[in-house]
């Protein structure tokens, strides 16, 4: 007959028969509470594998599971897990209702892992948890894992794809996003063509249609082009009017830092150039006017700038109309940096025009890259890009975790 506080914490924990709490320890000089449960003898379990009911055990292994604290106490619970012989499949351990199969944390523990996680950086969870962030990160891949494979993409149909970097120096990892949820749905590591192949593979393991993918946004990246070309033959690419404008501000600037040796008031004034003019403060836009009444081949730049910014609002039928008057007229500049720019938007000129039509950009995917990089910089980076990834589908995929309440 268990006692009333050993009833009172087979109560708290939830237990169902057979299990219950048969002593509990504390202990003072450790700060840890140890609880220890068992079965009676003779109980009889389900086999995990073909679920057969009423199977005796077969032996048992003791083992042990961290628990949520007890105050301000470190709680484990201990228990001899049986292991059933089953007619059908053999010997196999019996599935319990507080841990799973090979973890040493219980479930309460793990989700309480799973919502600290998405708050704060891991080696900080580790120190408030005091565990070692290796173990964290098991538990964090497995629900991750879990998730994803319950992920069904049959209704994507419009994919955003954009890199964002992991660590100083060329490393990358790819995004693939999903423009109507918002949401990752495949990161690889690299930004070459290879990366369109594994999302294609992973795509169709999750149920999607590679042939119902009809519009992929992307910037010019020749790999990037390449693999959309043969992993997704009917997709449609819209080039991000946002890179476009970069190439565009690149080569203002490098009129600029050009020019900027014969006229010294250039200096400083970048930003001037880069900003559109309804961002500019009082201060640059004072500075812009008296730039702009002088004959500065930065200004000419600038104002070819601010006009292939005013294409993206054209209505569809004199759309490519316009952006061909800019076109001549952008190399017509004389202006180097500019018409190499320009030159640059007619080898990619469809991807370009195709906006117009498709109205998708990569802002969903600046906005998740935004939320990437401050979850790296806040942790000082990641050991490895499977730790990135993963905290990558944490925080921008979206995902519904099967976490106990």
């Amino acid at each position: 007959m268990p006692s009333p506080t050993e009833e009172l914490f087979s109560r708290a924990l939830g237990l169902e028969e057979p299990w219950q709490v048969i002593e509990i320890e504390f202990s003072e000089a450790d700060q840890e509470i140890n609880i220890y449960l068992d079965f009676p003898r003779g109980s009889r379990f389900r086999c995990p594998k073909c679920g057969r009911e009423d199977v005796p055990a077969y032996d048992t292994k003791e083992k042990r599971w961290r628990h949520l604290n007890f105050f301000q106490h470190r709680a484990y619970l201990h228990c001899p897990v049986p292991r059933v012989d089953c007619p059908d499949c053999g010997i196999k351990s019996v599935e319990l209702p507080w841990a799973r199969p090979g973890s040493g944390f219980t479930l309460l523990f793990e989700a309480l892992i799973m919502a600290l996680a998405r708050e704060m950086p891991v080696k900080a969870l580790s120190r408030l948890i005091d565990e070692h962030d290796t173990r964290i990160w098991r538990v964090i891949q497995h629900y991750v894992a879990e998730a994803r494979r319950k992920e069904v993409y049959l209704d994507v149909d419009k994919v955003g794809i954009d890199e964002t970097s992991r660590k100083r120096g060329h490393h990358y990892v790819t995004l693939f996003v999903d423009l109507d949820q918002s949401k990752v749905i495949f990161a690889a590591e690299g930004k070459d063509s290879g990366t369109i192949g594994r999302f294609s593979n992973d795509f169709h393991d999750h149920g999607g249609d590679l042939d119902t993918v009809r519009e992929v946004c992307c910037d010019m990246s020749p790999a990037f082009i390449d693999g959309v070309e043969h992993c997704l033959p009917n997709a449609r690419i819209t080039f991000d009017r946002f890179h476009v404008m970069k190439i565009m501000g690149d080569a203002v600037d490098k009129v600029r830092r050009e020019e900027q040796r014969e006229c010294k008031e250039l200096k400083r004034s970048r930003y001037i150039w880069l900003k559109n003019p309804e961002n500019l403060t009082a201060g640059q836009r004072r500075q812009l006017e008296q730039l702009s009444q002088r004959n500065l081949k930065t200004a000419r730049a600038y104002q070819i700038r601010l006009n292939l910014r005013d294409f993206w609002d054209q209505p569809l039928p004199e759309a490519e109309d316009y952006l061909k008057r800019w076109y001549f007229w952008a190399t017509h500049s004389r202006l180097e940096p500019i018409k190499e720019a320009a030159y640059t938007i007619k080898r990619h000129w469809d991807g370009v025009v195709n906006f117009v039509k498709s109205k998708i950009t990569n802002g969903i995917l600046e906005g998740i890259n935004s939320l990437v990089q401050a979850a790296r910089n806040k942790a000082r980076g990641y050991r490895s890009v499977e730790y990135f990834i993963t905290m990558i589908y944490m925080i921008a995929g979206k995902l519904k975790f099967s976490l106990p309440t």
